[in-house]
This record gives C-alpha cells, sequence and structure tokens, in this order.
C-alpha cells in the first residue's frame, strides 16, 4: 500500500483526486465530518457526496476543548459562564468542518456572544490559546496534547460521546453538563459509488483484523484517535447519524445546503 498525502482546500483536493482515479485500487482515507459539512460550509462543491462509498470506519478522532491557562477557567461551566459575564470580549476557534457547525450553533441557541477568529495554520492558533490571544480552541487532541503536556494549554472536556482512556479523568461535554457540543470525529476508508459490495467487504474485514493487532491500535490512540472499527454498513449509519446532526446544526445557523 502507498499512502499520497493530499492536504489543502478543505479536503478537496485529496477528494477530487481520488474521484479522478476511479480503478478501485485507489482508497480515501478521511473523516466523514468534511462530507457532512462542505455542502453548509461552501457556496458550490467541485465533487457529488454521492460519488463516495463507504468502506469501513476505523476510527474516532478524539476533540478537545482547551482555553489558556491565564484565562483561570477550570470547566465549561465556568468558560460559558465568564462569557456570558463579558460579552462580545472572548473568543473562539475550531478546525475546519462541522466542528465549526456544532461550536457556532451552541452558541446562538445559548445566546452566547463569543467572536470567531479563523485561521489557515492551527500552529497560529494553538500559539494563540496558549499566548492567552485566543480564549476557546476545539480541535483535534493529535494537535494539541502537546501544549497540554507542556501545560501551556489547559483542556476542559472532550467531544466524544464516551469516555476514553486515552485522556483518563477527562469529562465529556455531557458529564460537563453540554451534551449540545458533543461530536465524535468520525475517520474511515471510502471507495467510489460503483466499487463492488464483495470487494468493499474484503476490505473492511482486512482492516477489522489489522486493527485487532494491539500494536497498530497503540499507535492509532497515540495519535489521539480512539479505534472504532466497523463494517461498509456501520460506518455509513455513522455518517448517516452526523449528517442528520449537521443538518440540523444548519437549520439553528440558517445556513442551506449548496447544490
Amino acid at each position: 500500500m502507498v499512502v499520497e498525502n493530499r492536504p489543502g482546500g478543505d479536503g478537496f483536493v485529496a477528494i477530487n483526486a481520488f474521484l479522478s482515479a476511479h480503478d478501485n485500487h485507489t482508497l480515501l482515507f478521511g473523516p466523514a465530518s468534511s462530507f457532512t459539512a462542505h455542502p453548509y460550509l461552501h457556496n458550490k462543491l467541485p465533487y457529488d457526496p454521492r460519488d463516495l462509498s463507504p468502506v469501513t470506519r476505523v476510527s474516532a478522532t478524539l476533540i478537545a476543548i482547551t482555553v489558556p491557562p491565564a484565562l483561570k477557567v477550570n470547566s465549561l461551566q465556568e468558560l460559558f459562564a465568564l462569557a456570558r459575564a463579558q460579552p462580545g470580549k472572548l473568543n473562539w476557534a475550531t478546525v475546519t468542518g462541522a466542528t465549526d457547525l456544532v461550536l457556532a450553533a451552541f452558541l446562538k441557541s445559548s445566546g452566547i456572544d463569543m467572536a470567531k477568529i479563523p485561521y489557515r495554520d492551527t500552529v497560529h492558533a494553538l500559539n494563540d490559546v496558549a499566548e492567552g490571544r485566543l480564549h476557546l480552541y476545539w480541535a483535534a487532541l493529535a494537535i494539541v496534547r502537546g501544549a497540554i503536556q507542556a501545560g501551556r494549554v489547559k483542556p476542559l472536556a472532550i467531544t466524544a460521546s464516551e469516555p476514553t482512556s486515552i485522556m483518563p479523568g477527562m469529562p465529556t461535554v455531557a458529564q460537563a453538563g453540554f451534551p449540545a457540543l458533543a461530536f465524535d470525529g468520525l475517520v474511515g476508508i471510502y471507495g467510489t459509488r460503483d466499487m463492488p459490495v464483495e470487494l468493499r467487504e474484503r476490505i473492511a474485514a482486512d482492516v477489522k483484523a489489522v486493527l485487532a493487532d494491539p500494536a497498530i491500535m497503540s499507535r492509532l490512540q497515540a495519535t489521539g484517535q480512539a479505534v472504532v472499527p466497523g463494517s461498509a454498513a456501520e460506518f455509513a449509519a455513522s455518517i448517516d447519524k452526523q449528517r442528520a446532526t449537521v443538518t440540523e446544526l444548519a437549520k439553528v445557523l440558517g445556513i442551506k445546503a449548496a447544490r
């Protein structure tokens, strides 16, 4: 297997490269949130989401909500209480994708006034939250873990629906009293729409077998991934559930899907 990274363009570069190959040998590995959120983040899509076919679920990216230590808040309750007491004074940022919609919809529904700060580079956002210029940063654990361990940023919760041993003692947003912020970062493998069912099933079985290897599992966990293998049908069901959630968030924000 050859791994070819195609970053950029909010995932469009990789997606278009995958769809252009169209050979049943080239697979796409990435987060479901790109496809579920794209219609609400862009006026026009350069691809048809129906051309992507779920093959197998692999993992769930753990997403942490972090703040500057200098902000002196120790929980989501304290953070949002501070934001209510100082409308417009605090700001926030997330990595591009469905997480933007989750937090924006929550703030709007809750009547909390916080300014969104857009970033092209997650490193700049991480530096800004560490130095107190950014007050809430919502990002994959892989991005912020080093800063957390160094004490440069403070984690308040994870958005996963279930607690994880990867961050022992860290509450989920639901446990912290904010279930509306729950979001599982689904990651998996996709084929094209016309990929034969038997081929998808064979690949899914192979991936599941590999993920049962403790060495592989530990490597994924080290990057902030909870291993949650699933068949094509299970992955498709997870994506449908996430898509329904994102659609409701878009309604709250008054955003219509791109056609």
